[in-house]
């Protein structure tokens, strides 16, 4: 059994020695810095422990969690964009460091790489790596635009939010585990289930985040400004089950704070996070959280392996559960 670190570590080892080459400069430029402004790298890892599951020599997987965390910083690239984002892990955006025609064709560009380092793959696994990775592009690219589609809408459900963040985030995470398992040769079954543990595990991730948005005690810590979901009215779990529990009044608050213009942001953010609160949507939004956790879990005893072994993935969920930042 081997720690995160190890799985990390051997990762920037192998992204250190792929860096993207040709011309013109300034594509590749944009590529490599994405990929190095940093991030948990947490999609890699869970190609490694996947595939180590299965087989010790875990570094076979490295050309699927290359693709895996390309393909991760690709979706930011474009995102960034949407979102008329300036910074990324605290650093100036690609389409701001660069400009926008550079910044899509530095995702595009991304995409197909990924898409080549896959291609590494023995080709008794290959086309159902394709499939699987292809799949999970598509599925990807449908849930950012319910995303920005959420964004002018006042009707979004919460079973269409759940929908939303599982096609956005959740089946990468799912992807990644089957992938590694597919390298180690993992029994059909098991790579299936493994697949489950990550879709799972990855809603109850954004879930954290949601609540973390709002709630993170250490703004150094976390990373980014506390409560910029609030400030941009994005239609979070948080937001979405307050204005379904509020009574008239907590509904006639949230509804001033949604279409005014605060003069105090901190004003703001403090008194949404208070509706949160009050409403019972914060406690809501854990028990959710609680309750996709549970069923990643559940999934993860469906796959046959050392008990020592499963403990690694255990304990990686809790790690993802319990994170501050």
């Amino acid at each position: 059994m081997n720690s995160l670190e190890v799985y990390l570590r051997s990762f920037e080892s192998y992204l250190d020695g792929h860096p993207f080459q040709g011309k013109p400069q300034s594509l590749t430029d944009a590529a490599n810095y994405i990929m190095h402004l940093g991030g948990k790298r947490l999609r890699p890892a869970m190609v490694l422990m996947s595939c180590n599951a299965f087989k010790s020599n875990f570094e076979e997987a490295l050309h699927a969690a290359m693709a895996i965390e390309v393909f991760h910083n690709f979706t930011l690239v474009h995102d960034d964009i949407m979102d008329a984002a300036p910074l990324r892990r605290g650093q100036a955006t690609v389409h701001h460091k660069w400009n926008s025609s550079t910044a899509i064709l530095c995702g595009d560009l991304m995409m197909f790489e990924a898409t080549m380092f896959l291609q590494k793959l023995p080709l008794d696994i290959l086309n159902e790596a394709l499939t699987m990775f292809n799949t999970t592009a598509i599925e990807v690219c449908r849930g950012q635009q319910m995303d920005m589609l959420f964004e002018t809408r006042n009707d979004v459900s919460i079973e269409e939010y759940l929908e939303m963040i599982s096609l956005k985030t959740s089946v990468l995470l799912g992807c990644s585990f089957y992938l590694g398992a597919l390298v180690g040769g993992a029994e059909k079954t098991n790579a299936e289930a493994l697949y489950q543990f990550g879709k799972n595990l990855g809603v109850a991730f954004q879930l954290h985040d949601d609540i973390l948005d709002a709630f993170a005690d250490d703004p150094i810590l976390f990373g980014k400004q506390i409560g910029g979901d609030i400030l941009s009215n994005k239609k979070t779990y948080l937001l979405l089950k307050a204005l379904n529990l509020a009574d008239a009044k907590q509904l006639f608050e949230l509804q001033f704070w949604l279409s005014n213009e605060p003069n105090d942001v901190n004003e703001k953010v403090q008194s949404v996070k208070q509706l949160f609160q009050v409403t019972g949507a914060k406690k809501e939004a854990e028990a959710e959280q609680q309750r996709y956790y549970s069923l990643a879990l559940e999934a993860l005893e469906m796959v046959t392996m050392e008990e020592e072994t499963k403990k690694e993935f255990s304990d990686f969920a809790a790690y993802v559960m319990h994170r501050k930042k």
